[in-house]
């Protein structure tokens, strides 16, 4: 039997893993509030692999791997809550990610990325009291965020779908002959 046969992952797995890694770094350079690669690391991750468990899985370690530098906070659970739910709902709607339907997938990964989130800030926190209103002020009071939330993953979305065409065109270029 050739083990070669029986490998986990592809070429394609591989470059996949390696644009998610880059997107995962980008996190600790220095950036804008809220401007940040993780919701496209979720949908693109749904995107490109062909299984659940790996994109959840690449998503997790790349997360924790930048919060190691990043450091711990007190809401973690809400942020990889909600990108583990893009990263399902991208790898359900899959084949229906293109350049047109970007855009309107990125505006409903930040929405869901923004209620989520900042339910946890208002659950876990102690700036807002612990009633309705409380978590009202709490959603007021993040709509700056969501700026640049929406354009960082627009903008990363594009870029990484671009990047892997590019890279799958060099490195794979009987990909888009199927």
């Amino acid at each position: 039997m050739n083990i070669l046969k029986n490998k986990i992952f592809t070429k394609e797995d591989y470059i996949s893993i390696g644009v998610i890694l880059l997107l995962a770094t980008s996190r600790i350079i220095p950036h804008p509030p809220n401007f940040t690669p993780i919701i496209a690391m979720s949908i693109m991750s749904g995107y490109f692999f062909k299984n659940y468990g790996v994109s959840f899985t690449v998503v997790l370690i790349s997360m924790l791997l930048a919060d190691i530098f990043i450091g711990f906070y007190q809401n973690m659970f809400f942020v990889y809550f909600s990108l583990f739910l893009i990263t399902f709902f991208s790898f359900k709607i899959t084949k229906k990610i293109n350049i047109k339907s970007l855009f309107f997938i990125g505006l409903g990964s930040s929405l869901l990325f923004y209620l989520i989130s900042n339910f946890g800030v208002w659950m876990m926190g102690s700036l807002y009291s612990k009633n309705i209103n409380g978590l009202i002020e709490c959603y007021i009071a993040a709509i700056p965020f969501f700026r640049n939330t929406l354009l960082s993953t627009i903008a990363y979305s594009y870029s990484c779908f671009f990047l892997m065409n590019t890279v799958k065109s060099i490195f794979l270029p009987n990909y888009f002959k199927k």
